[in-house]
């Protein structure tokens, strides 16, 4: 007979850290920052606290290689990666990024925040994000569509409308969403215009999409702002990062009455202590693809960006940007988070030490996937609404998001980074709880 298999370990003796080993928060960069967000929020959660460790465990993660034949008949080979973080409130959410550093802490990292987010901004959603290691200025557009293409099938058995929904992100946009849900319509034999959020009008995108992350971020400014009795009006505003989240943001600041200072892209830093001429600049950066070269103001290094002095700081570049040595030289009073996971934990700490606000990037910048949700179900009633609705929609509900996690921050006397993840988490759990596990 077969030896009987051995008694279960108490509990009391199991591992305190059973994290797998490619979970390991040390040196996982933003991975290493979301798990001690995380840890931060547990002694608030209450009873809902052993359910935590669900928080730090992606419920799934894909790798996938991605071949393609390049133009000159060359056969390539790419790295793609899908996290599905959690999934208990919704279907997973979360966009695609095309970037020759990506890696897959980081787009766990990523996926955890989209879980948060959405929770924030009480979606029905879960959090997921996916990303391909390419330089998309490396391939011909063909190549992005086969790039893309391929992906989206290595995808196909965890993507669906009711499952996991893409968005355009880092070096990707309405186009590469349109390969994207073309693919899977041509996989599944049906069109599906509800597998991706973020594509173009035409094929069932929402008007609003394109600058709902910059608007979500303008209107929580504003909103910080008013709490912390600053006018927008006259306010100086440094920005890093002149994409969609960036340009959208100081644009709708300068049209308010504040003075854009400073704006930084990948290459270049300008400074005018009078104002930028916004209009002008964005005109350039249509034209040039950057703002180098633009003569309406003095160019600085890209490291003087971050002793600029301003009101309201907009970090909308890429993730850990505000280090602690960074955060040591910022001169504002609000930080407003459009990029993902900026601010390293040392840093948050630093700069409440200085008393210098930061509204989170799981609030700030939650207008994109706000209004992807919009999309997601005018896709279902093949019933669209006008822009203005869907301004008008987004700005209340971030509001409302906000004045919550401000409500939560006043009376625990915390962060309002830890107040949001307190709201959300406490979602999150609650929600697992009421499910249960299966079987």
């Amino acid at each position: 007979m077969p030896a009987p298999l051995p008694a279960p370990l108490p509990a009391a003796t199991w591992p305190a850290h059973s994290l797998p080993s490619y979970l390991n928060p040390a040196a996982l960069g933003s991975w290493g920052d979301y798990l001690q967000q995380v840890d931060r929020v547990i002694p608030y959660l209450g009873p809902l606290s052993r359910w935590a460790e669900t928080l730090k465990r992606p419920k799934r993660i894909l790798v996938v290689d991605v071949p393609i034949h390049r133009d000159d008949g060359r056969v390539a080979h790419f790295e793609g990666y899908r996290v599905q973080h959690n999934v208990s409130r919704g279907p997973g959410k979360g966009g695609v990024r095309f970037h020759q550093e990506v890696t897959l802490p980081e787009v766990m990292a990523l996926a955890g925040w989209m879980s948060i987010k959405t929770a924030a901004v009480n979606l029905p959603f879960g959090g997921a994000k996916g990303g391909v290691r390419v330089d998309p200025r490396t391939v011909s557009t063909a190549e992005l569509e086969r790039i893309t293409r391929r992906y989206t099938s290595e995808l196909g058995l965890l993507l669906g409308p009711h499952k996991d929904i893409p968005a355009p992100d880092l070096n990707t946009n309405e186009q590469v969403m349109a390969w994207m849900m073309d693919t899977y319509s041509m996989n599944v034999g049906v069109t599906t215009t509800g597998v991706v959020t973020g594509k173009p009008v035409d094929l069932g995108g929402s008007l609003g999409r394109r600058e709902a992350t910059g608007r979500g971020v303008f209107t929580v400014a504003v909103e910080a702002a008013r709490h912390l009795g600053l006018p927008i009006e006259g306010a100086r505003v440094a920005v890093q990062g002149f994409g969609n989240v960036g340009s959208v943001s100081a644009k709708l600041l300068a049209q308010a009455g504040a003075r854009v200072v400073a704006v930084q892209d990948q290459d270049t830093t300008l400074y005018r202590e009078a104002g930028l001429d916004l209009p002008a600049l964005l005109q350039h950066a249509a034209t040039n693809g950057d703002i180098a070269g633009y003569a309406g103001a003095e160019p600085i290094s890209q490291e003087a960006f971050w002793d600029v002095e301003s009101d309201i700081l907009i970090p909308a570049a890429m993730e850990q940007q505000i280090t602690e040595a960074r955060a040591g030289r910022i001169h504002t009073r609000l930080v407003v988070e459009g990029a993902n996971g900026p601010t390293t934990p040392a840093a948050d700490d630093l700069l409440a030490e200085r008393d210098i606000l930061v509204v989170p990037d799981v609030i700030a910048n939650a207008g994109g996937v706000t209004v992807s949700y919009f999309e997601w179900v005018q896709d279902f009633s093949s019933f669209f609404w006008s822009e203005d609705e869907i301004n008008q929609r987004l700005v209340r509900l971030m509001r409302e998001a906000f004045a919550t996690v401000w409500a939560v921050a006043q009376e625990r006397q915390v962060s309002l980074r830890t107040a949001t993840f307190i709201v959300a988490c406490q979602r999150i759990l609650h929600t697992r709880q009421l499910r249960g596990l299966y079987p």
